[in-house]
């Protein structure tokens, strides 16, 4: 079944941090009305990279997450910066944070964090060929790199200090893509 989207009769904005927050007066195709909040970033979007050493390695990262206030594994992650294009800052997000650049690299898809309230979307990058290359970047401190077997996903997805959403999604996208012929 098709629906209309709901009519917008007003959106109403207040800035809050990296985010502007949107209050939106909504009217469904029913006549219900709803109000409803929504975050959108700032800036030109993120990219989540998925560094491959060898088609059964990839590079992991050990960073500081205020979030939850631990040292949290995750994948290279970052900002688009203005006039930037998402695989660029891919490879610069790379050089930053693990030391190593990429030869090849291949757009997969995009990813939400949370759609029902937000509008951030992420471009999910697979890199290979890597070599080392170093950029400075903006993190306090260098960030630990951890190589990790892809047939051992079901590990890693239960270990305390890899959480991620996004993170745990585009391993297993780039290892499906992977299987089935990707690259």
């Amino acid at each position: 079944m098709t629906r209309r989207l709901p009519t917008v009769h007003g959106v109403t904005e207040h800035e809050s941090g990296p985010y502007r927050l949107e209050r939106l007066e909504l009217e469904f195709g029913n006549g219900e009305r709803r109000q409803y909040e929504r975050l959108n970033g700032r800036g030109h979007g993120a990219v989540i990279v998925v560094p491959l050493l060898d088609d059964d390695t990839v590079l992991l990262v050990r960073e500081y997450a205020a979030g939850l206030h631990r040292y949290e594994l995750g994948l290279v992650k970052g900002r688009i910066d203005a006039g930037e294009q998402p695989l660029d800052a891919a490879n610069r997000e790379l050089q930053e944070e693990a030391g190593y650049a990429a030869r090849s690299l291949h757009l997969l898809r995009m990813l939400t964090l949370s759609p029902h309230y937000m509008s951030d979307q992420a471009h999910v990058v697979v890199a290979r060929d890597l070599y080392p290359q170093r950029l400075p970047g903006d993190e306090p401190e260098e960030l630990e790199v951890v190589p990790w077997k892809l047939d051992a996903l079901h590990e890693l997805v239960l270990r305390e200090d890899f959480s991620e959403g996004r993170a745990v999604a585009a391993l297993f996208m780039t290892r499906e893509w992977l299987r089935h012929g990707g690259g």
